[in-house]
């Protein structure tokens, strides 16, 4: 059955489904919604807190709802000092390893005493104090879990940037956040070369400051050893704070309210600007916990893995929070999935004993056509669960990830969320039941979670009809708006589905989904402009105002090719000014001018030079239209667009594009 998209809707017949026992999830789902409030308050009791709250849900201000109103924590209670004294303190928290083969294995207890003496050194020497916002910048090393559980200790709020993102890119996140510290390293190893992380920094507080925003303090973590510039008065080395600390270092928790601010996470919007997602400090406590328990079941044995990058939300809550709070021993890699070996990551699940692997379709397709010898070279046996996060997976690579990866015996918690809902809101639940499984289907919301799929004018669509994704009832780990804008924290997920004078409000993800004849949820991409890259999301606005940055540029117009790698790759229609000319030296610059401002993701994988983009009369740029050229879709309505002749030379482009990629 075809449903308009690239992914088929195909499931596995009714005997073939694995592990059923779907009215247990079902029951205690319909439990869960009859009363929300009551579900909450005995999930979120099963967690330490200094003050139980007064209100489960404050709801007097829709849609700024409030969780655990009155209520007091702080989450290190709960991710390292409820271990202290118990056999968990002995266990290994993190095993992690550098691309070049460097380890270390990190117990809870030496992870407790790290982060009590750098929050200590932050407290102490630097002086932060609660609710100062601090930009973290570091690679996947154990030093950024350990700055993240320091900064919020003292109850400061943190800003995790992903380091592959640029200068230009971080002083957009340092100077909204207003951040007075920034955390980073020298630099980090990638495919076997030394990226320069120090000198991107320095880059981007020199940005912020010119902006207005001036970082008071940089911390380094000293990684790969590059030279570096340090600024006398501003710029410390991380190990050399640390050697200040007292050796037995503790930094009372500050007891933080349940709607005090946790945590910024940029992620990318429809216009150039990314959005600062705020999360709770008791409301995303709860949830996490919750979640994670219910996805991975987690057992005092388990070696888990989430092959994320911490400066993602999947990281956040499954390397960080969710993790520490359960107790799990869990690996941490830095580098290439495929590096210096296509079979690097199977031979770590083999060395470390993995049973629970956690990936993006990204990551299974590009090591998946490196061919099975890769795998078979190694006993994958230890895995009991596998996990798909960050796009949706095709019925094609979940066969493929059940039988070559799980040896067809591990479930796949395949799960649908994003940055601003906390963890997954539906997915299997091996936790609290076994679902039965359908191939390329993430399956059911998840207890708590009222999820819909409505029709553009806002009815319930027909089951096995494509429609939009909604949630029609608030959550504990929902975002508490957008860090210094309101007004687009409602434009942005509220306006489209909410009635408020009804008093209905309907959260809108802007993702596309059927919902099928057993209820189960087929998740189908984005339904606005942001691209999903390797399961990064990027806004196409802000690759458009970057390559409009470049002097030949007049106006450009971005949209997502289908990559079969990748998921999904950008593809930029430009325009250019009076005197320049199309050529490969000026393709190249583009690229570069993306890379410099936004970072590598969100370069281009094409140039399409145009002499002008389709347009409407009101000289909108109808990005539809590109969107079915380059997917090869039926154009539709043309009635409104102001120049016909547009739409075939952009036809033209996109045949030399798919020409090329099918050479390539």
């Amino acid at each position: 059955m075809s449903v308009g998209d690239e992914r088929e809707f195909t499931a596995l017949p009714f005997e073939e489904k694995y592990w059923p026992d779907l009215g247990k999830f079902l029951e205690i789902r319909q439990k869960s919604l009859e009363d929300i409030e009551a579900f909450w308050d005995e999930r979120a009791r099963q967690l330490i807190w200094i003050k139980h709250w007064d209100q489960v849900l404050d709801a007097s201000n829709p849609p700024f709802y409030r969780w655990f109103k009155g209520g007091v924590t702080n989450i290190n209670l709960n991710a390292l000092d409820k271990w202290i004294g118990t056999s968990v303190e002995h266990k290994v928290a993190y095993y992690w390893e550098g691309e070049p083969g460097d380890k270390r294995a990190i117990t809870y207890g030496e992870l407790y005493r790290e982060v009590n003496k750098f929050a200590w050194v932050l407290k102490e020497v630097i002086g932060l104090k609660p609710n100062d916002t601090v930009s973290i910048y570091l690679p996947m090393i154990p030093e950024l879990p350990v700055s993240m559980l320091a900064v919020t200790r003292i109850g400061a709020i943190h800003s995790v940037v992903f380091s592959g993102f640029s200068a230009q890119a971080l002083a957009e996140r340092i100077v909204d956040a207003k951040a007075k510290v920034l955390i980073t390293a020298d630099g980090f190893y990638r495919r076997g070369k030394v990226i320069d992380l120090k000198k991107n920094a320095d880059e981007a507080v020199k940005i912020a400051e010119e902006r207005g925003v001036k970082v008071e303090k940089v911390i380094v973590v000293k990684r790969a050893g590059n030279d570096v510039h340090m600024v006398s008065g501003r710029d410390y080395w991380y190990h050399e704070l640390i050697k200040e600390a007292p050796e037995k270092a503790y930094v009372k928790p500050e007891p933080r309210k349940a709607d005090d601010v946790l945590f910024i996470l940029y992620t990318s919007g429809t216009t150039g600007k990314p959005k600062g997602i705020m999360h709770s400090t008791g409301g995303y406590m709860t949830y996490v916990y919750n979640v994670f328990k219910w996805n991975w079941d987690p057992q005092p044995h388990d070696i888990y893995w989430c092959a994320a990058d911490i400066g993602w939300i999947t990281g956040h809550t499954y390397i960080v929070y969710g993790p520490l709070m359960h107790g799990v021993t869990q690996v941490m890699y830095e580098g290439a999935p495929d590096y210096p070996a296509p079979d690097r990551i199977w031979e770590m699940i083999e060395r470390y004993g993995v049973t629970i692997f956690y990936t993006s379709p990204t990551m299974l397709r590009l090591l998946r056509r490196f061919g099975d010898k890769w795998v078979e070279k190694h006993d994958l046996s230890t895995l009991r669960l596998l996990g798909s996060v960050g796009e949706p997976i095709n019925p094609d690579v979940w066969k493929w990830y059940f039988t070559k990866i799980g040896g067809g015996k591990a479930p796949i918690v395949d799960t649908w969320w994003q940055t601003e809902t906390g963890a997954a809101m539906i997915s299997p639940a091996p936790g609290l039941a076994l679902v039965p499984l359908k191939p390329g289907s993430a399956t059911l919301p998840l207890p708590g979670i009222d999820a819909d799929v409505f029709t553009p004018e806002g009815k319930p669509a027909e089951p096995g009809k494509k429609g939009l994704l909604v949630i029609k009832k608030p959550w504990p780990g929902m975002l508490m708006g957008i860090w210094g804008d309101p007004d687009r924290y409602i434009r942005t997920y509220w306006e489209r589905f909410s009635k408020p004078e009804e008093g209905i409000w309907i959260y809108y993800p802007a993702d596309y989904a059927i919902k099928d004849q057993e209820g189960y949820f087929w998740l189908l991409g984005r339904a606005d402009e942001v691209l999903n890259v390797a399961g990064h999301r990027l806004g196409t606005a802000e690759i458009e105002d970057a390559i409009v940055a470049h002097p030949a540029v007049s106006e450009a117009a971005v949209v997502g090719a289908p990559d079969p790698v990748k998921g999904e790759v950008p593809v930029a229609f430009v325009v250019l000014k009076e005197g320049y000319e199309p050529s490969e030296q000026l393709e190249q610059e583009i690229k570069l001018t993306v890379r410099k401002i936004v970072g590598p993701i969100a370069v281009p994988a094409k140039v399409l030079f145009v002499s002008k983009l389709p347009k409407t009369r009101s000289g909108k740029i109808m990005r539809r239209i590109l969107i079915s050229l380059i997917k090869g879709r039926p154009i539709g309505d043309v009635s409104t667009l102001e120049d016909p002749s547009a739409v075939e030379e952009v036809k033209r482009a996109v045949e030399e594009f798919k020409k090329l990629m099918q050479q390539s």
